[in-house]
């Protein structure tokens, strides 16, 4: 069908959301994309056998129905070079009770042939299928646009909305989410169990502490019919990932006695791409020998594991006895506000003139990249516009270190920070002169 190859032509129009961090290395089973506006989550699901007997093909098939019913959009892929299939129509059946936010593309066209043959897929019950080609990009853009459409529309942010801070508890099945939700909000709300997967839902708790308004989305877990194996993971992840696109800032449970895995590091990755703030807490420290093992240790160990998020706070905490369990607010409340912090225009200005002075950039092919101004474009998560002479001559090393600076300068602990490089717009010298004195203006008190 080349669901797989559609899935990355997607995600490879990314606009808005581009990392070049070394580190940042995620399975491509999801992806955030950013489209007019629109914050979107790609799924990449196995194919569904709907025949499926063995325990592989079966759990591909409980991985997809669950993408399925989490999903706001399912994209239905059809191979328009084979026609239908037997497959396809009992794949069809399954998605009937959802026809609503069924989107049916018809991928591999690639000739008039098989563009006219898309038609006879209008037998499997939903509207004329997008044609595409995921080898070509052809419509590739049609698909989103046809995403955006069928997702409900966003509800408008009050200015009380704006001021919660929604707090995600994301991690592997049985790290304590549970028993760290019952600890934050000092009562037994959240089903605590040895077993993984005791919780069915996330669960969205309001509570109020040192003065600030929380939203905790409790993402402890999987459904009890998910037995074990992959399934488990797959539905963890993709409650986290549900959690990390609703949340301001993502709290990462990692298990004190199991150590970092490949999902922490993921999920981790995916909170950075969808530019979400980010603290990682160390639970069940309370089962550490700590005459045998070194706390500084243990977080050079973590700051390894994660040197694509050095900012990220680290936390040690135990939630069964509570202790260092009140230090998640505080920190929580902190890495929100550097989410959303803006830096006076002439200060920033000045702290990026003082960067390329004293460590100038390497030049490249007898040209050196210059930075005439910068301003922050946005927050949450801040966002600098660098107007440069050429954006190609922008290496990464550099742009790390100008992100190193800005932080040096500014702090923004706990949450990314996006930097934007353009070329500047030939203009009037002294008109841009005057934008950058007039903000410069406005920034002082």
């Amino acid at each position: 069908m080349g669901k797989s190859s559609l899935f990355n032509r997607l995600a490879g129009v990314r606009q808005a959301i581009v990392h070049e961090t070394p580190g940042v290395t995620r399975d491509r089973l999801y992806a955030p994309v950013e489209w007019v506006g629109r914050m979107l989550t790609l799924v990449d699901t196995g194919g569904i056998d709907t025949g499926a007997r063995d325990d592989i093909a079966a759990q591909t098939r409980a991985q997809a129905e669950l993408a399925i019913n989490e999903a706001d959009v399912v994209v239905f892929v059809v191979d328009a070079q084979t026609g239908v299939l037997p497959g396809d129509i009992d794949v069809a059946e399954l998605l009937r009770s959802r026809r609503d936010k069924v989107l049916l593309v018809a991928n591999k066209v690639e000739s008039p042939k098989t563009s006219a043959s898309i038609y006879e897929f209008c037998s499997l019950g939903f509207d004329v299928p997008l044609a595409v080609s995921a080898i070509h990009g052809l419509q590739s853009g049609d698909v989103l646009d046809a995403i955006v459409a069928k997702l409900p529309e966003p509800a408008p942010e009050s200015e009380a909305d704006a001021n919660t801070i929604h707090l995600a508890i994301v991690g592997q099945p049985n790290v304590g989410k549970s028993s760290l939700v019952n600890a934050l909000l000092g009562s037994e709300r959240a089903i605590v169990s040895p077993e993984p997967g005791t919780t069915r839902d996330a669960t969205d708790t309001a509570i109020e502490s040192g003065g600030r308004p929380y939203i905790i989305i409790d993402t402890a877990g999987m459904r009890k019919s998910v037995k074990t194996g992959p399934t488990i993971d797959y539905y963890s992840g993709l409650r986290a990932v549900a959690a990390i696109g609703r949340c301001d800032v993502a709290l990462l449970v990692i298990d004190a006695t199991v150590g970092v895995s490949s999902q922490d590091r993921r999920i981790a990755g995916l909170a950075i791409e969808e530019g979400k703030a980010l603290v990682l807490l160390v639970n069940k420290w309370d089962l550490v020998d700590t005459s045998l093992i070194d706390r500084r240790d243990t977080e050079t160990a973590l700051r390894k594991e994660f040197a694509f998020a050095p900012y990220a706070p680290i936390l040690y905490a135990s939630a069964l006895t509570k202790k260092n369990v009140h230090k998640v607010w505080a920190t929580v409340a902190a890495a929100f506000d550097e989410r959303r912090k803006r830096v006076p225009t002439a200060k920033l200005n000045q702290v990026v003139r003082d960067v390329f002075r004293v460590h100038p950039p390497p030049s490249f092919r007898g040209r050196v990249l210059k930075s005439h101004y910068v301003t922050q474009a946005g927050v949450a998560p801040p966002e600098f516009v660098f107007f440069v002479n050429d954006p190609e001559l922008v290496h990464f090393s550099y742009q790390r270190h100008i992100e190193n600076s800005l932080r040096a300068a500014f702090g923004f602990a706990g949450t990314p920070i996006r930097l934007v490089f353009r070329p500047r717009v030939k203009q009037d010298k002294t008109e841009s002169d005057k934008v950058i004195i007039a903000a410069a203006r406005e920034d002082q008190p």
